[in-house]
């Protein structure tokens, strides 16, 4: 059972995790967090500056010690950068604190979604354009997998209606945990 548990939403950019997140908690009562926020908020600074400056294993340190401590809110929606599922530990840390829904999209869709973006938050993270977006889908989805207790495709849909499948799915009995 979810009980109070952090729900998690997983997924590539622009698969809606923050939106569908504020969505979600609106549904179920609860508090929702942008990890991304907290973790500009907590150093200082943008996720693309944290990039350029320090690099990506400093970014991903971070981003290590941001969901450690979010893994400990109850009764709260966390809306997760695309890459926390790029390491290992995360992954595990993600599956054993809380409910795990990982929204997916095709890169088409993405790359669509993603053409609204300023990317000043956002660092580049290979090749750039929709070629970037399909090499994040192919080399993520295993680890998107592993740690999913949901998957729900978010192409077709709404906000709203993704929103209320997670919110009926959370609330009817949670037995995919």
């Amino acid at each position: 059972m979810i009980g109070d548990r952090p729900v998690f939403l997983i997924g590539p950019r622009g698969s809606g995790k923050t939106t569908i997140a504020r969505l979600v908690a609106a549904r179920l009562g609860w508090d929702w967090v942008d990890a991304d926020d907290v973790l500009e908020t907590r150093y200082g600074k943008s996720i693309r500056a944290i990039f350029a400056e320090e690099g990506e294993t400093a970014f991903r340190d971070k981003e290590a010690t941001v969901l450690a401590k979010l893994c400990g809110r109850r009764r709260c929606v966390v809306s997760t950068g695309g890459g926390v599922v790029v390491r290992q530990a995360n992954r595990a840390l993600l599956r054993a604190s809380g409910y795990v829904v990982w929204l997916t999209a095709d890169a088409e869709t993405l790359w669509r979604r993603l053409q609204d973006d300023d990317g000043e938050r956002r660092p580049a993270l290979g090749v750039g354009g929709r070629a970037e977006v399909e090499e994040i889908l192919r080399v993520r989805q295993p680890w998107y997998e592993e740690c999913a207790h949901l998957t729900v495709q978010t192409e077709g849909k709404t906000p709203e209606a993704l929103a209320e499948e997670i919110a009926l799915m959370i609330q009817s009995g949670n037995d995919a945990v």
